[in-house]
């Protein structure tokens, strides 16, 4: 009789400690389960600013927490966006050729660019509409730079922080002005206030067809105003989009710009907006410092070639005469080294470091300079190239499908 209890007893324990693995088993199994949701990640990436690990997943969390209107004012492009997705497709069209037994205990990201010491080729790009992130977004965005140590290229935010003897680095950016006066007190006031260079956007002559402002009938006076907050009463539109609408920019900038500003200022002048490689030769004929090979993002003409697919005829065209860069779908590090080998000095960054501010504010636009110049600074050692000097040509090849 006391052999069955015993026996008995013996089999509760072994069926409760079943039980309880079997509890903790399945606890276990769920709580993998959770972490591996999607609406797990999403909530740890939204609440902490090293939970997004890549510029991509920036985005996601600042499409989670921005308007509509500002999301897509940030993220569209020009009517198809087939310009906005041939950045991206660029980067494919080459392909890395690391070299390997090369000392790489040290990678150096510093170089030196019109006169300026700079610790990276990575440049925070002009935005504009960056208020409809937030309030004040053009002096977050700068105080970002100048705490990451990155060259800020603005139409404004830097003022207080120059005005204050902060070591910011700084050029202005503006799409130009009508007449030489106009110009000439531009580029006085650019550097009497600390700019160190002026970039002249040269492809904005007229606002262009963004057919997701259109459709969600965004108003252009939001840019400064900011989006409709939750509950407010609707505004009187200030500025509607309209499809194909008629608004000038500066359709008359010429050549002619660059002597305007030369007879007021020594500051390099940089054009921003160059693709063709006959532009190249003018802007080196007639004295730009400098160009930038972009598109504007895919956001003035639709259909036009993609940057890094344009950037080696007009470095061809340069022919080393003045610095090249460009911008346009950079989101990673090893974008960023393509970009480099296939002649670039530097690259700007536009849409990465609002990805940055939507997220997180301040600290976010400080994470993804940070993330971008720690991606490229691995690429860099990966591929053979302990400084920026060593990177050529032949670190690319055309990718053949």
């Amino acid at each position: 009789m006391r052999v069955r209890v015993s026996l008995l007893q013996a089999l509760r324990k072994r069926d409760m400690i079943a039980s309880v693995m079997n509890r903790r088993t399945a606890l276990s199994l769920f709580a993998a389960h959770v972490a591996a949701s999607p609406l797990m990640k999403a909530d740890v990436m939204d609440q902490d600013v090293n939970g997004p690990i890549n510029v991509h997943e920036f985005e996601e969390v600042a499409k989670r927490k921005l308007h509509k209107l500002a999301y897509d004012f940030i993220a569209g492009g020009v009517e198809d966006e087939r310009t906005l997705r041939a950045n991206i497709e660029a980067i494919g069209h080459w392909d890395l050729v690391p070299r390997v037994m090369v000392d790489v205990t040290n990678v150096d990201l510093s170089l030196e660019l019109f006169g300026q010491k700079l610790d990276s080729p990575i440049i925070i790009s002009p935005t504009g509409g960056k208020d409809l992130v937030m309030p004040g977004a053009e002096e977050i965005v700068a105080k970002a730079a100048l705490n990451s140590k990155t060259l800020l290229c603005s139409a404004t935010g830097a003022k207080k922080l120059l005005d204050a003897g902060e070591p910011l680095q700084w050029w202005i950016n503006g799409i130009g002005q009508p007449n030489k006066a106009a110009a000439v007190n531009f580029a006085k006031r650019t550097e009497d206030g600390g700019g160190k260079a002026i970039v002249l956007t040269v492809d904005n002559a007229y606002q262009s067809n963004r057919d997701r402002n259109n459709r969600n009938r965004f108003d252009y006076g939001m840019m400064r105003m900011g989006p409709p907050k939750p509950g407010e009463a609707p505004r009187k539109p200030i500025n509607p989009a309209k499809a194909a609408m008629w608004l000038p920019h500066t359709p008359n900038l010429t050549w002619d710009y660059i002597d305007w500003v030369r007879s007021a200022s020594n500051l390099p002048i940089i054009l921003k907006g160059i693709l063709a490689p006959e532009d190249a030769e003018l802007a080196v004929q007639r004295g730009a410092s400098g160009i930038s090979v972009s598109n504007h993002g895919g956001r003035q003409l639709d259909g036009a070639i993609g940057s890094l697919d344009a950037l080696p005829d007009v470095v061809e065209a340069v022919a080393g005469r003045i610095p090249v860069l460009v911008d346009g779908g950079l989101r990673r590090g090893n974008d960023i080294l393509k970009a480099l080998a296939l002649g670039a000095r530097a690259v700007l960054v536009g849409r990465a470091p609002l990805w940055g501010l939507g997220a997180f504010g301040q600290p976010g636009v400080e994470r993804v300079m940070w993330m971008l110049n720690a991606e490229l600074k691995l690429a860099m050692a990966l591929a053979g190239q302990p400084k920026l000097s060593t990177i050529t040509r032949r670190l690319v090849r055309k990718h053949v499908a």
